[in-house]
């Protein structure tokens, strides 16, 4: 395994200590597992379906008895299969067919945090328009999908996840929020920038600190994050 690289924090002041300590150690959100191709050669049945898109398949497997939640060696069901592949006739027919849209794989995502990650508004649509939820706790820091979305600055599907009744203040295991970590793991860019703004806009809590007691406020400064700092100094954060 390749040695963790920490980086020196020795003369870093305590912000920038716990900034650097996240960016050397955290994986990123998008360490979802898709499917390899050795998985998808060994795929048979709904699973294959999924991956392909084959909603007639689907349609006749479907009425057969066949497992609609069944799971890989992953703990990915036909419908995480689908939304990794994008397939959106295919999430459509296995959701008519009664499809679980609220399950988790072994990695505790659910399909509405993977599209998200994956920054793919389209099946992100499909997913909420067929009564998927935006509100569910998911990965391995007990976060959601609005978090991780924040996280990479996919501002469009903040948006979606804002409209859906993504929760705004949900704390993961990190102690950071949406707001946080759109501060603490994005790069101050238009994107991130545009996430924050959305998020202040729906009525986040700004003064919400991370588990050392730094404000999203104090957090965009030590980054050095102007842009960020007027938006939330306008917003009255302190």
């Amino acid at each position: 395994m390749k040695k963790m690289q920490i980086p020196d924090l020795s003369r870093k002041p305590l912000a920038a200590m716990v900034l650097a300590i996240a960016a050397a150690v955290l994986p990123p959100a998008a360490a979802q597992v898709a499917p390899t191709a050795q998985e998808v050669a060994g795929y048979s049945g709904l699973h294959a379906a999924a991956h392909q898109g084959d909603a007639a398949r689907i349609g006749q497997l479907a009425p057969a008895k066949a497992d609609l939640d069944a799971r890989d060696g992953n703990g990915r069901t036909p419908l995480h299969v689908a939304t990794f592949a994008r397939r959106g006739a295919a999430i459509r027919a296995l959701v008519k067919a009664g499809a679980d849209l609220l399950l988790l794989d072994k990695d505790r995502y659910d399909c509405v945090t993977i599209a998200a990650v994956a920054d793919d508004e389209e099946t992100l649509r499909v997913l909420l328009s067929l009564g998927a939820s935006a509100k569910l706790v998911t990965s391995r820091y007990d976060g959601t999908a609005l978090i991780a979305a924040a996280h990479l600055g996919h501002d469009g599907v903040v948006r979606q996840l804002i409209a859906a009744g993504a929760p705004l203040d949900h704390v993961n295991n990190l102690h950071w929020t949406a707001v946080i970590e759109s501060i603490v793991l994005g790069d101050g860019g238009p994107r991130h920038q545009q996430t924050l703004r959305q998020l202040i806009d729906a009525g986040a809590n700004l003064q919400l600190a991370d588990r050392q007691g730094n404000t999203p406020l104090q957090l965009a400064r030590s980054r050095g994050f102007r842009e960020m700092v007027a938006l939330l100094e306008q917003a009255g954060a302190r």
